[in-house]
């Protein structure tokens, strides 16, 4: 009998392609906590986004002034020098005026730059700003046909798709694909989709570019204003989208873009992908020492705690599964993703919820004698801790008269 039974259910890899498209250098830095990192972390940033099989990476929005520019010229650079497989795309506004760096740089670098050029589309936005729906369409046809003169591979951005009408979006996406664009990006700006309306919205785009002749790509673009991020992207993945965006740990304006680290996880684990993402840790801690962003203790996957138990029965559990040898069964017994997935293992913690098979196990995982004095000892104190006992703490208690 098969140890698990798995409820959920498993992907027509034969029908649904996924790629994915990194915004860390993008949109994660419009977070206003963040600290804005040196070019040589971007650098570093981009050859783990390269390391994980990232397709595309948003490498900044070039129109936002000349150091921004400098930096998206050198990030180019490094891409074409060092031939790496990501392939590079850049923000602009639906102007000409942010596109013409874009052509530059792709110029000067070498290498073709995808153009996402966005612009406001629900009727929400256009009234805050005082637009109407002809100078969108007129701004959408001009820049777009301008980049594709220039040979610039667009990607069409509608922001807020998620509250936009259907008949503005369907006048706005057929006249960017008329003007040339390749892909378009289903934007939930502010959080606002739930999974079933994202894959709404994805299916309805779907069928404006079907109407259109067809041949165009999809994007979905989420935020986690309402926790929906992940859920929303598999959802629009479903719905018709090829390419989901993400950032690392989720940073981005307001709380945050889909954390692209937890979306690649749920992506391998059901079936989507066959990715190696043992360098998750690592893109994760990178960008978190560069902007200055925490990792939360009990952050998914890659935070401290992910892997890590002090409680008497889940410990008892796991230890069980190390008596019989068994790697994969201690990494299932108590836990939903491998630890080893992202080439991190199940940790055996003491504290006050602890049993004494954690003592035990603690003490022999670090080849200490387990005897009966030094286990009551540890244990009697772990039970008078508010907290679990650092290594430091054990080690002492272990000496002779402490």
């Amino acid at each position: 009998m098969a140890l698990i039974h798995d409820w959920n259910p498993k992907p027509d890899r034969a029908r649904v392609r996924v790629m994915l498209d990194d915004e860390t250098l993008r949109d994660g830095l419009q977070s206003p906590s963040v600290r804005c990192p040196s070019i040589d972390e971007k650098i570093r940033i981009l050859h783990l986004i390269d390391r994980l099989g990232i397709d595309t990476a948003n490498i900044g929005l070039p129109g936002a002034g000349a150091q921004v520019a400098a930096d998206v010229e050198r990030l180019a650079r490094e891409i074409a020098d060092q031939r790496l497989a990501v392939q590079a795309n850049c923000a602009a506004r639906t102007v000409i005026a942010d596109i013409r760096p874009v052509v530059e740089i792709s110029q000067r670098a070498g290498i073709p730059i995808e153009c996402c050029t966005f612009i406001g589309s629900s009727p929400l936005r256009r009234y805050a700003e005082g637009w109407s729906l002809d100078d969108l369409l007129r701004l959408t046809e001009e820049a777009i046909t301008f980049a594709v003169s220039e040979g610039l591979p667009v990607m069409y951005v509608t922001e807020d798709t998620t509250r936009a009408d259907p008949d503005s979006l369907r006048q706005l996406y057929t006249t960017a694909v008329r003007a040339g664009a390749k892909r378009v990006c289903v934007a939930d700006t502010v959080g606002h989709a739930t999974p079933a309306g994202a894959a709404a919205v994805v299916r309805f785009i779907g069928t404006v570019l079907d109407e259109c002749g067809g041949g165009v790509g999809i994007d979905w673009h989420g935020h986690r204003d309402r926790d929906f991020a992940i859920a929303n992207s598999m959802a629009a993945l479903e719905a018709g989208a090829t390419r989901l965006h993400g950032a690392a740990i989720g940073i981005g304006e307001r709380v945050g873009n889909t954390p692209m680290d937890t979306l690649l996880v749920n992506l391998v684990l059901a079936g989507y992908l066959d990715r190696d993402l043992t360098a998750l840790v690592e893109y994760c801690e990178t960008v978190s020492a560069a902007t200055g962003v925490a990792i939360p203790p009990n952050y998914p996957v890659v935070g401290r705690d992910a892997f890590r138990t002090a409680t008497g029965v889940h410990a008892a559990a796991v230890i069980k599964a190390y008596r019989k040898g068994d790697l994969d069964l201690v990494d299932a017994v108590y836990s939903g993703v491998p630890a080893a997935l992202v080439g991190r293992s199940q940790e055996i913690e003491i504290g006050p919820m602890s049993g004494k098979s954690n003592v035990v196990f603690w003490l022999e995982k670090r080849g200490l004698a387990a005897g009966p004095e030094v286990v009551d000892r540890i244990f009697a104190h772990a039970k008078a801790s508010a907290s679990v006992l650092t290594e430091q703490e054990l080690l002492k208690l272990i000496e002779p008269g402490c």
